[in-house]
């Protein structure tokens, strides 16, 4: 069954987060998304409140920069977070927003190796091993958690350009791809996932995240347009979904047939009425879905 989540963007206060959270809660949402945007929120401060406020709700953090996150830290946070709350934490973790990256002075020449070395060191971590490695960005001197969770934790990665996606598939246990990717894109996406898996002998299961922008309610169609505005008008018709939740399902519907094992709905910033969202996503939208 295709799971359904629903994005609390960071464009909103954070002390708006607990009510939200809980609305999705209560409305029986399978999954929560924040995201660590440049610079609005912490994306781990905000999945352990959002955690403890709710009682069955998965959050999903997608996703954190790995140039601003020494992997040491960032093991010991997911840790700490899976621990408390088993099997209610999502992961992932990525290149960042190249400009943002720069203003901090984290930007790396490649952030294609940095994900591959984050990625190494942060699964055998969380596998319980100790790990002492030099690489280009990631050097760990006989590192091991002292309270690595239970079971591994799946750990994702978010990926764009064909090398990143190409990595996610070989090194992480699964890929986020943003809104900005049409169903032709997602399926071409896990062609290239695939290659990845097959180039690290990869045989498990591996989640295709996605997330879809959509606008329901009064004046839906034109907040959805004035968000699209910024993408290429060539994939501009394919992206998004405005309308009632039968018209959003169909959205969700072409995803999943391009290879999406989750699709997370992403409201639009000006969004009047975040509360409201996910309980339609939870109430009407996920009867729809298979």
């Amino acid at each position: 069954m295709t799971t359904l989540g629903a994005v609390f963007r960071p464009q909103l206060p954070p002390e708006r987060l607990r009510d939200v959270a809980r609305t999705a809660d209560a409305a029986g949402l399978e999954e929560l998304w924040l995201w660590e945007d440049c610079f609005l929120q912490s994306g781990i401060a905000s999945a352990a409140a959002a955690l403890a406020w709710t009682e069955r709700l998965r959050v999903g953090v997608g996703l954190l920069p790995v140039p601003l996150r020494n992997v040491a830290l960032a093991t010991m946070e997911a840790a700490t977070l899976h621990r408390m709350f088993p099997d209610r934490v999502v992961l992932g973790v990525g290149h960042g927003v190249q400009r943002w990256m720069a203003q901090t002075g984290a930007r790396v020449d490649s952030p294609v190796t940095l994900l591959r070395e984050h990625l190494d060191a942060m699964r055998a971590l969380l596998r319980g091993e100790r790990v002492s490695t030099e690489g280009r960005y990631v050097t760990l001197d006989d590192v091991a958690l002292d309270w690595p969770p239970p079971t591994p934790l799946p750990v994702l990665a978010g990926a764009l350009g064909p090398r990143s996606l190409r990595l996610t598939g070989e090194a992480a246990d699964g890929t986020i791809l943003d809104s900005s990717v049409p169903p032709a894109g997602v399926r071409h996406a896990c062609q290239l996932i695939e290659e990845g898996r097959a180039a690290g002998g990869r045989t498990g299961p591996h989640a295709v995240v996605v997330y879809l922008l959509a606008a329901t309610g009064p004046g839906a169609a034109e907040r959805l347009g004035a968000e699209l505005e910024h993408y290429a008008p060539a994939t501009r018709p394919e992206l998004g979904a405005a309308g009632d939740a039968e018209a959003v399902a169909e959205a969700v519907q072409r995803l999943v047939e391009a290879g999406a094992t989750t699709v997370v709905l992403q409201p639009t910033a000006d969004e009047p009425d975040p509360e409201g969202f996910v309980r339609f996503v939870a109430e009407d939208v996920r009867p729809l879905v298979p």
